[in-house]
């Protein structure tokens, strides 16, 4: 992270995660927050979300959607391996 904001959304994007997160868990997955840099989110996906062929759906309609909703400043989620 490089500056105060970056960490303000991180903690932020960490809130939203945790709400999220028992949705993924129920069909056997579950998301890391890796890095949040200048308004980008960086998220791995893991267990049967990492291999999930609806992966971008859930990354993109579903995490990215909730987050640029309640999250100020957050301009994209991508995923990492």
């Amino acid at each position: 992270m490089s500056n105060e904001a970056d960490q303000r959304m991180y903690d932020e994007v960490l809130d939203v995660l945790d709400k999220l997160r028992p949705f993924l868990q129920r069909d056997g997955g579950d998301v890391e927050l890796v890095d949040v840099e200048n308004g980008v989110v960086k998220l791995r996906l893991m267990g049967a979300c990492g291999s999930c062929p609806s992966s971008t759906i859930t990354l993109k309609a579903g995490i990215e959607r909730a987050l640029l909703e309640e999250v100020e400043g957050i301009q994209e989620v991508i995923q990492v391996f």
